[in-house]
């Protein structure tokens, strides 16, 4: 398992999962469209530590980004990324109750 840091949370990949996966799972904001490399909508900036790909991604990536789609971690990274921040709203709200 790999150690991850970002800006709010450490935690340790779980066998086979993408990074993208294991921010999602532990609550953290990150925007994805494609999951294969070609859009770069995932990208976060690194702070230390390096990630390898096991195929060169389609999408621009300028020096110190990362993909966390397709990256694949080998060593303890940091990286810039929130925590999602919990609104207390649900799509299953009824928005017009108030009115009633």
């Amino acid at each position: 398992m790999t150690l991850i840091t970002t800006d709010d949370r450490v935690f340790e990949l779980r066998d086979g999962e993408s990074l993208l996966e294991g921010l999602e799972r532990t609550g953290h904001e990150v925007e994805y469209q494609c999951r294969s490399g070609y859009c770069g909508s995932c990208r976060v900036k690194i702070v230390s530590g390096k990630v390898a790909y096991d195929e060169v991604p389609l999408a621009f990536i300028s020096p110190g980004e990362i993909l966390t789609c397709c990256c694949r971690v080998d060593e303890p990274i940091r990286i810039e990324c929130k925590a999602r921040v919990e609104t207390g709203w649900s799509p299953d709200d009824d928005l017009f109750a108030a009115y009633e």
